[in-house]
């Protein structure tokens, strides 16, 4: 973050000791978008007009047809590769599909396809393609988010 303070009227006062200046503190924030490095994997959907980005828990979610397709994760295991959001029912016919697609060890939900695979970029390039050619299993619709309460006072 980077501050520059300007000698003007105030936006945010506060004596400076050494002397009686007003100073109006203007914050700078350098962009911190996180760079993934599989993002090379969603480059073939990128130019759809449904693509949506989305950070989510640290990783980039990738929306395509209004659904959330993947999440892209690098940290540590098992949070280190594909997320692929879908139904229970999908679960099985994915993983005869794709072989190293396992269930994710947290989210039970979801299939994880972890980067440390023999195989993960063509695997990779596979489940893309698929999600590409919009196959009804894989993604899930975003929940309607409800309104917040007001809180009382």
């Amino acid at each position: 973050m980077l501050v520059e303070v300007v000698k003007f009227p105030p936006l945010f006062q506060f004596e400076n000791y050494s002397n009686s200046f007003k100073y109006r503190v203007k914050f700078h924030m350098a962009s911190t978008k996180k760079q993934y490095r599989n993002l090379w994997l969603v480059e073939s959907i990128m130019e759809e007009p449904s693509y949506l980005e989305k950070s989510m828990f640290g990783c980039l979610a990738v929306y395509l047809h209004g659904r959330m397709m993947l999440l892209l994760s690098e940290g540590d295991e098992p949070w280190n590769g594909l997320l692929i959001p879908t139904d229970y029912q999908f679960h099985d016919s994915i993983r005869d599909e794709f072989k190293d697609v396992v269930q994710h060890p947290v989210l039970k939900k979801w299939l994880y396809l972890p980067e440390n695979t023999e195989d993960f970029e063509t695997a990779a390039e596979n489940i893309v393609h698929a999600i590409h050619l919009d196959e009804a299993r894989f993604g899930v619709e975003p929940k309607e988010r409800k309104p917040r309460k007001k809180k009382k006072q």
